[in-house]
């Protein structure tokens, strides 16, 4: 049971992801686990006493003190579960990329709608401390006008990962840029505005399989300002490098933590002469509370009424970058 007053959470998918959002809830309660593997549900209830488990998604829906939903499952149930428990009446947070198309993300949008419930979709990049920094100096107008954004995100799989969920279009809808691409495109976006014009190329040029492990991004606004941006599943080293470039300075966000490195963010300030720039560095070794700080916003949302700032409408503009650079490709993921 969860205390008076409090939020309570069930978790439908209790995977790694699960198991990292279980961790995050901020003052929330978890109250009900469902994973199709029941084993897994039963050992994330373990760690918070009176939590149920079930291997039926459906049970939690129904369960009393459920008020939020988190849905971290494979890419094929995402929307099917956001929208379910959007209809039973609870607020939704649903993992990036939200669902496997566009069309299946409208289904979503229109049971939010329809029933006016908030759903959150979870792009916890945008809560990692260097990004919120460069987020605050990009406000404070510290960079002049944007002129383009450069960004680099990927890893190196592992032995099977050919043979993994990512691997399956029908699971997944696609490869590395429904998982990591979507993530780029949507920190492009909260930066530059919306994309007007959508060029780019998808293949698989080392794993064998049916979906791309390779995607490459050209992406333009109505201002001529573009998103140039590469996720790959060949890094063999894990990378993330994200450069904001203005007219009077340059931001230069890396790392991740853990494998990705020590997170950093770098501010190069253009000098009136030109020449070396004036440089300032942050550092967070700390460790990853992006899903916390995420989290305890979207509570506040829900306090507030307020949609969220991460929504189904950033995760659809997303895929609809993804499935044109699909079809430009002679992919044919689309649900």
């Amino acid at each position: 049971m969860k205390p008076e007053g409090r939020v309570g959470v069930a978790i439908v998918g209790c995977g790694l992801i699960g198991q990292k959002r279980s961790k995050a809830l901020a003052s929330a309660q978890l109250v009900a686990c469902a994973d199709i593997v029941l084993e897994r549900a039963q050992a994330l209830a373990k760690t918070t006493p009176g939590v149920v488990a079930t291997a039926d998604w459906r049970d939690v829906l129904a369960r009393p003190g459920v008020d939020v939903v988190i849905v971290a499952t494979t890419n094929n149930v995402l929307a099917e579960v956001a929208v379910a428990a959007v209809k039973a009446g609870k607020h939704v947070l649903v993992e990036k990329p939200a669902a496997r198309s566009v069309r299946e993300i409208e289904q979503v949008i229109e049971a939010a709608e329809h029933h006016v419930r908030l759903v959150r979709v979870g792009f916890n990049h945008r809560y990692h401390p260097s990004l919120r920094k460069a987020r605050e100096l990009f406000k404070a107008e510290a960079l002049g006008d944007l002129m383009f954004v450069r960004g680099r995100y990927g890893h190196g799989g592992r032995l099977g990962y050919e043979k993994e969920w990512r691997a399956d279009p029908t699971l997944s809808g696609g490869g590395e840029l429904i998982d990591q691409g979507v993530h780029l495109i949507d920190l492009a976006r909260w930066f530059l505005g919306n994309f007007s014009e959508v060029t780019g190329f998808a293949h698989a040029y080392f794993w064998q399989m049916p979906v791309e492990d390779n995607g490459f991004m050209l992406l333009k606004t109505p201002r001529q300002q573009v998103a140039f941006l590469h996720v790959g599943w060949t890094e063999w080293k894990n990378i993330f490098s994200f450069e904001i470039f203005g007219r009077d300075a340059k931001l230069h966000i890396e790392g991740l933590g853990g494998s990705y490195g020590i997170e950093r963010l770098t501010y190069y300030k253009m000098l009136p002469e030109m020449g070396p720039p004036e440089t300032t560095l942050w550092e967070y070794p700390r460790g990853d509370h992006s899903w916390e700080v995420e989290f305890a916003e979207f509570l506040e949302d829900i306090r507030l009424g307020r949609m969220p700032s991460a929504n189904l409408h950033d995760a659809r503009a997303a895929l609809n970058v993804v499935e044109k650079i699909y079809k430009d490709s002679g992919y044919d993921h689309h649900t």
